[in-house]
């Protein structure tokens, strides 16, 4: 599978609205000075993304875009989908012409690899991702705090 900055850039935008859920519209120029995305990428990927019903936007000081749906709603799948980005590893696109006119001896190889690789992204949410991206701040905050214990102590 090929998955293009196209797909990585959606899926990390919207994990960025989604880590702020609940906190009002997030503007793409945020979102670009923290995940270091161009603004005008990241507007041609909200114009999809709005399109596909996955982001709301809202007009006006203090606008930006917000999630349509719950954190459990949506799928990497969904995301990388919404931006017309391919889940394909075959070289023919799917369409069982890689000879010619006939299938290869890999294809379907490549087709079940596909499946698996949709049904996974699938099943991963962006609450999932929310979930695992706060794990990970809370075991950072965590050691943060028992070095700062350990240097106390050692004074």
């Amino acid at each position: 599978m090929r998955l293009t900055t196209k797909g990585r850039f959606a899926v990390t935008a919207l994990l960025d609205i989604a880590i702020r859920h609940g906190s009002g519209p997030v503007s793409l120029a945020d979102i670009s000075q923290r995940q270091k995305i161009s603004l005008s990428y990241l507007e041609q990927l909200f114009s999809k993304l709005r399109q596909r019903k996955l982001v709301d936007s809202v007009r006006g000081p203090g606008g930006g875009y917000c999630l349509a749906k719950g954190l459990d709603e949506v799928s990497v799948a969904d995301i990388i989908l919404a931006v017309d980005e391919p889940i394909d590893s075959t070289q023919c696109g799917g369409k069982e012409n890689c000879l010619g006119d006939s299938k290869c001896m890999t294809h379907d190889l490549w087709a079940k690899l596909n499946e698996i690789i949709f049904d996974y992204l699938s099943h991963v949410t962006l609450k999932r991702l929310v979930d695992e991206q706060s794990q990970r701040e809370l075991q950072r905050e965590q050691a943060v705090v028992k070095l700062y214990d350990m240097r106390e102590a050692a004074f």
